[in-house]
């Protein structure tokens, strides 16, 4: 009867017990993150909403240093915007669906001019529903109605309605003068977010009844600067 060699033995039992041993820690590695590729990009698969708010005056200086048109010269074109909803975005605690249905319903155009008010150009609002509001689970009456009220959520701070100068500001104060004029929202529900040296947005966390809770994730997005400018509403 042929017997094995000890060192063939030997060395093959280590090299199954190493592939063993690479399938378990892949899949403890791989255990919460599949829970949440299960449900990746399935419509009302998520566990809060971020309503972003977009600060108007710096998109429109930056879109003019680049010369782009379309979606600014509506936004941009005369009736003074200062915060305006760039979106209400499906969220997991960990990452984002996007893109949940291919082609997505057809969006009526009814709709889209019924939220102008909010979010002042056509090309954005299409966009949103693409790709954020296909995942929210809603019709699109439903979508735009929820982003409405979500917005009427969020009180603007008196102090930004009517910015008629420019403004440097520490991203802490924006956070702080929207914690105060918004009972109930915690620090950790809240982010800001910069671009180059000038405020780009606040992102607030809403649970999907609309009511502010935590988001570890968002938060630890916020601006790092010690200090954003705020150009001012034009028309202000």
């Amino acid at each position: 009867m042929f017997e094995f060699p000890a060192r063939w033995i030997s060395r093959h039992l280590i090299a199954f017990g190493l592939l063993a041993l690479t399938a378990l820690l892949a899949g403890g590695a791989t255990g919460p993150a599949s829970a949440q590729d299960r449900r990746q990009n399935q419509p009302g698969e998520f566990d809060y909403y971020v309503l972003s708010l977009s600060w108007s005056p710096s998109f429109c200086e930056e879109a003019s240093e680049r010369g782009s048109g379309g979606r600014s010269e509506v936004q941009c074109g005369g009736r003074p915007f200062s915060f305006v909803v760039h979106g209400l975005w499906p969220q997991y605690e960990q990452g984002f669906p996007e893109y949940c249905q291919r082609p997505s319903p057809r969006l009526d155009r009814n709709i889209v001019s019924s939220m102008l008010d909010l979010m002042p150009a056509p090309g954005l609002i299409f966009n949103e529903w693409d790709k954020h509001g296909t995942c929210s689970g809603l019709g699109a009456r439903a979508y735009f109605e929820t982003i409405r009220k979500a917005r009427a959520a969020v009180k603007i701070p008196e102090e930004f309605l009517q910015l008629s100068e420019p403004k440097t500001i520490a991203p802490a104060a924006i956070d702080d003068a929207f914690i105060k004029a918004n009972p109930g929202l915690p620090p950790t529900a809240i982010a800001v977010t910069c671009n180059k040296a000038r405020l780009s947005e606040v992102r607030i966390c809403l649970s999907k009844d609309l009511q502010f809770r935590p988001c570890e994730e968002i938060e630890g997005r916020t601006c790092r600067r010690d200090e954003v400018v705020m150009p001012p509403v034009r028309g202000g």
